[in-house]
């Protein structure tokens, strides 16, 4: 028979006493750990070190970023950790010209605005200045500057009725048909008061109505393509859809044009 190892008490205290001990020490460590994590965040969170250090204003065309910065009302001063998203975009978003904002924050201190403007639809002529007009029909502050080509001017909308469901019609339009129209004059008749004629980029001219006018002007590439460059004249979509040729010019009419240039 194998014989039994007996350890006594006395040589088994020592081993209990130092694995206790260790235990206990890991114990501390941890505690202390923590303790010291949470000194280092309070201190962190109530030095300069936790504020905003950058504040970054993406998406803006029309609207500049600093203004969009004072909307929002964030300063280096600001507590990063403290910032209510929330708060930023509804405050953003009170911007006349600014549909959407979206607030994100981005390690070490930077704070995104991401900000979605309404889209200018057109321009209204003011002796020598332009009135942008927004999505929604909405009149901006006139400005000297001039239309870069982004969209149509508009003559003649003198009831902001029309003016505001023309806005919604131009709206609707791909910015591939948008880019073809150089003006959009609002001429009413007797018995259709949403008649419209545009002058087209290309030389056309389109009469249309309001009414249906994004859904029947996206046909007037293919329509136009049918046409040889020397047929100009006017195409009509209000209606029916047909083309009109300009009456051509006698000789007689021809030479004297070239002689008043």
């Amino acid at each position: 028979m194998e014989e039994r190892k007996v350890v006594s008490i006395e040589d088994r205290i020592p081993k209990l006493k130092q694995t206790r001990r260790k235990k206990a020490n890991r114990r501390l460590i941890l505690y202390l750990s923590i303790l010291f994590l949470l000194i280092a965040t309070v201190v962190y969170l109530q030095s300069p070190l936790s504020n905003v250090n950058k504040v970054v204003v993406e998406g803006e065309q029309h609207v500049s970023a600093k203004e969009i910065k004072q909307l929002s009302t964030i300063t280096t001063k600001d507590n990063y950790w403290k910032i209510d998203p929330g708060d930023v975009e509804k405050a953003v978003e009170k911007h006349i010209q600014i549909t959407d904002a979206k607030v994100k924050r981005r390690l070490p201190g930077t704070v995104i605005i991401d900000v979605k403007e309404a889209e200018r639809i057109g321009y209204i002529q003011e002796e020598d200045k332009f009135q942008p007009i927004l999505e929604n029909g909405t009149k901006l502050k006139a400005s000297a500057t001039i239309p870069t080509g982004d969209a149509p001017i508009l003559y003649g909308f003198t009831k902001p009725t029309y003016l505001k469901e023309m806005s919604q019609e131009l709206k609707k339009l791909p910015d591939s048909i948008t880019s073809l129209i150089s003006e959009v004059h609002w001429k009413p008749e007797e018995d259709n008061p949403y008649r419209i004629i545009l002058y087209m980029n290309d030389g056309y001219e389109v009469v249309a109505s309001i009414r249906n006018f994004s859904s029947k002007m996206p046909a007037y590439p293919s329509i136009v393509s049918q046409l040889t460059k020397e047929n100009k004249g006017i195409v009509h979509i209000d209606v029916g859809t047909y083309f009109e040729a300009y009456p051509k010019q006698s000789k007689e009419d021809k030479s004297n044009d070239e002689e008043e240039r």
